[in-house]
């Protein structure tokens, strides 16, 4: 496994480009779900600095904070709430331009003022986790990082299996 990331290009599109195979490379090398997610919230992070980069498990009827990289953030979200349990709900990515104008957001962060939010979800096509992204800028995040994103984490489904 490697220890540095080499990331190289200016557009958004090139570095995810660089990115992609990296972050598949650090999920399939590991046997830990959580070592896995802490590797992969570090190399989103530093790719890109946003403010909060981490995700959150599924842990019965709510998200429980997992492997993170940012200020520290809400430990607990219901099912259905802000928008990590939203995007939860609706088993899609879910972009969003002002977190201020998102019915019901929960402000983990003062600082945050955009978000995008990836299901995780296992073999089974199960929601397990989300990855959960803020930035400090408004409309930070469009159908690109979408995209990448949920490309980034597809190979999650398998270990998510194996860790049961």
């Amino acid at each position: 496994m490697a220890e540095n990331l080499i990331i190289e290009g200016d557009s958004k599109e090139e570095k995810y480009q660089a990115l992609l195979p990296q972050a598949h490379a650090l999920i399939m090398g590991e046997t830990d779900v959580v070592a896995a997610l802490a590797n992969l919230s570090a190399a989103l992070a530093s790719t890109f600095g946003w403010l909060w980069t981490g995700f959150y498990l599924v842990k019965g009827e709510q998200l429980v904070l997992g492997p993170f990289q940012g200020p520290i953030a809400c430990t607990r979200i219901p099912h259905g709430r802000g928008v990590c349990g939203s995007a939860w709900a609706q088993n899609r990515t879910l972009l969003v331009d002002d977190v201020d104008a998102f019915p019901g957001h929960i402000a983990c962060s003062s600082s945050a003022r955009s978000e995008v939010v990836v299901p995780i979800r296992n073999t089974a096509d199960v929601v397990v986790a989300v990855l959960d992204v803020d930035s400090d800028q408004l409309g930070s995040f469009d159908q690109t990082d979408a995209r990448y994103l949920e490309r980034i984490v597809e190979p999650l489904a398998k270990l998510f299996d194996q860790a049961g």
